[in-house]
């Protein structure tokens, strides 16, 4: 994989510090801000052949994160060879398009590598606010556009930004499904595992893996397998062994083993050494487990109570917790790494999936999707803003992202095809 080459700089003067707008992204009061992205200055030939997947990049994620609304550039008043300094910007032919603040870029090559500068504007005020310069190896583009994405988002939240984490999923194939590992935005994706039935993927700590359940052996066993590596197995024991989740820090993971109609939660070290036990209802189902950002306790699904339900327990398996009594069918919990939050699917009263949000210490039920066809498989972004999950709404399953309030959504730019059950590395 690709490293950065130089270091960040970011360079903010105290004055604009002082003075510089923190975005509150939620609540009933939110109003995305109206931003212009200008198309990027390419400074030599090969800066020009990078410049297109670097500005969708870039768009993109201005677009997604939520925080924005990116202005039409068929809108734009600016003449195109327009200056990237405050002193060369008129800056009331942005103001006059409804923009509050303004993105100027350039791009040049540095030897075998790519460069970038951004500057963000206030376009009120007529100055700069944020200067990023990043320099990547092997000119890809579109994950430097994340990084400088990134710098914008930690200014106007105080947060670190989604952009340069990684995500899985799997891929219906001719006969059989692949697992992919991607980067968040579901391009340069990477084939892991495949042949064969592999489902049911989760990011490895570090994102240079993944683990999952696999046929190939012709039981449904679970691996772990880094990107051009061998796979490694976790757990054989000939069940069904299902929905593993890696820990916070990385030390352990959940799983669960199904035999028929009994199905138990276990929790091993990351090498699948160790195994415990740590539920026991004899002829009931539990599953998908996902762990609580401290580590401490684990959310998963259980039919004990007669339906599918969200409970959260101690990853030891003591201090059982019901969390869920709205629904007859509430499935694939999804911890934020806030802590505040569990995302789930649920069938409603028309038999049709869509994704809810429970407080975990009141227990409030929030619906984040409705009459869009439907929704499933919630992943929270490692900063718990944002939410990847499957949707049918443009025909077939495809992936989107939206705030974890349920607006914004967008399909991820992806080839067309068939993806389902997507994981969200932290």
């Amino acid at each position: 994989m690709n490293r950065t080459a130089a270091v960040l700089s970011v360079l903010v003067s105290s004055a604009a510090l002082a003075q510089q707008p923190v975005i509150e992204i939620s609540g009933a009061n939110f109003r995305p801000m109206p931003l212009a992205v200008a198309p990027p200055m390419a400074q030599d030939d090969a800066a020009r052949a990078a410049a297109v997947e670097f500005d969708s990049a870039l768009v993109f994620d201005m677009t997604a994160c939520g925080l924005f609304q990116v202005l039409d550039r068929k809108s734009f008043l600016a003449d195109a060879k327009e200056g990237v300094t405050a002193a060369s910007i008129t800056f009331s032919n942005w103001s006059n398009v409804g923009a509050e603040s303004l993105i100027k870029t350039q791009l040049a090559a540095d030897g075998d590598n790519l460069r970038a500068d951004l500057r963000l504007f206030s376009v009120a005020a007529g100055k700069e606010e944020l200067k990023v310069s990043e320099t990547w190896t092997g000119r890809e583009p579109r994950r430097l556009a994340h990084k400088l994405a990134n710098a914008v988002y930690k200014y106007f939240t105080k947060e670190p930004g989604p952009f340069e984490s990684r995500i899985t999923f799997v891929r219906k194939v001719a006969g059989g499904k692949d697992v992919y590992l991607a980067d968040w935005d579901g391009k340069h994706a990477v084939p892991v595992a495949t042949g064969n039935i592999n489902v049911l993927p989760t990011v490895m700590p570090g994102g240079g893996g993944v683990a999952f359940t696999s046929y190939r052996r012709g039981k449904p066993d679970l691996y772990a397998q880094r990107v051009g590596g061998e796979p490694t197995v976790l757990s054989a024991t000939g069940r069904m062994t299902s929905g593993v989740a890696y820990s916070p820090d990385g030390s352990r993971i959940a799983y669960s083993v199904a035999d028929a109609e009994n199905a138990e939660l276990y929790v091993a070290k990351a090498d699948g050494s160790g195994p415990v036990k740590v539920t026991d209802t004899k002829f009931f189902l539990n599953s998908s487990p996902s762990w609580s950002p401290d580590g401490k306790k684990l959310a998963f699904v259980s039919n004990r109570a007669g339906s599918p339900q969200i409970y959260v327990m101690n990853a030891d398996g003591s201090d059982v917790k019901r969390l869920t009594f709205q629904g007859n069918y509430n499935t694939t919990p999804a911890w934020s790494p806030k802590g505040d939050l569990i995302a789930f699917t649920a069938r409603d009263e028309r038999n049709a999936f869509d994704l809810f949000t429970v407080n975990v210490t009141n227990g409030k039920i929030t619906r984040l999707t409705q009459d869009a066809k439907g929704n499933e498989e919630p992943s929270f972004a490692p900063n718990g803003r944002l939410i990847l999950f499957v949707s049918t709404r443009s025909g077939g399953k495809q992936l989107f992202v939206m705030t974890h309030e349920g607006n914004n959504p967008v399909a991820l730019p992806m080839d067309k095809g068939e993806y389902t059950t997507p994981d969200w590395g932290r």
